[in-house]
């Protein structure tokens, strides 16, 4: 039999992706949030953050070709779709999948961890990139030079555990220069510690990011969103 690596790759619509889910909902971060978007969940995540709300997708899900993925967006018919994970960019045609969706016609966003690489990332796509802090105790993870492949409508997300979280996500913004580069997202870690309090920390420093607290959770209490 003639070797697998001479086969002719398989068409885009027949490459396979393992998804968690696929589901309608509020967007709950980030630009677009309020709006309704379809998220697209891939399984799997090579970082184990300390406070992931998402573990239930570090393994099992769905074998869905391209085509499938799809036939699941347009049926909600939506304007906004995220790709989301676990760390989507752990699946190597990811970037197809997000280029199949731009291609559609969709507003498309990708949430990633910011520690692989993001070169092929589709330029038409809105990518939400996290810096790790160490209160995720991935920080060394950070894949920096990623920093310099983001566009300008790409947006910086620091999720803060705590005051020294907030400390060094400000040093970091101010010693990279990031507020003139990107929009930049605070974000709470939900139920450690009271949102008012970050919320004064940004004040009192005058420091230009936007403040977001995840959406779904105080509608709903659900990290799915539904």
């Amino acid at each position: 039999m003639p070797s697998t690596s001479n086969n002719p790759p398989l068409p885009a619509a027949d490459r396979e992706l393992r998804v968690s889910e696929i589901f309608y909902s509020l967007q709950g971060e980030s630009r677009t949030a309020g709006f309704p978007t379809v998220f697209i969940r891939l399984t799997g995540c090579p970082l184990r953050c300390g406070y992931c709300d998402t573990a239930y997708a570090f393994s099992g899900g769905e074998r869905l070709t391209l085509s499938a993925i799809l036939q699941q967006v347009k049926s909600y018919s939506p304007r906004y779709v995220t790709v989301t994970g676990g760390e989507p960019l752990a699946q190597r045609d990811c970037w197809l999948l997000l280029k199949v969706l731009c291609d559609a016609g969709f507003t498309t966003s990708l949430e990633t961890s910011g520690a692989i690489d993001i070169s092929k990332v589709d330029k038409r796509v809105s990518t939400v990139m996290d810096i790790k802090t160490p209160g995720s105790g991935e920080a060394d993870r950070n894949r920096y030079q990623n920093l310099a492949l983001l566009k300008r409508k790409d947006q910086l997300k620091f999720v803060i555990a705590d005051r020294a979280d907030y400390d060094w996500s400000r040093q970091f913004i101010e010693e990279n220069e990031l507020s003139a580069k990107h929009e930049i997202l605070f974000s709470p870690v939900h139920g450690e510690f009271d949102p008012a309090d970050m919320a004064k920390w940004i004040l009192d420093d005058n420091l230009q990011v936007r403040m977001q607290i995840q959406l779904h959770k105080y509608l709903w209490g659900d990290e799915r969103g539904r």
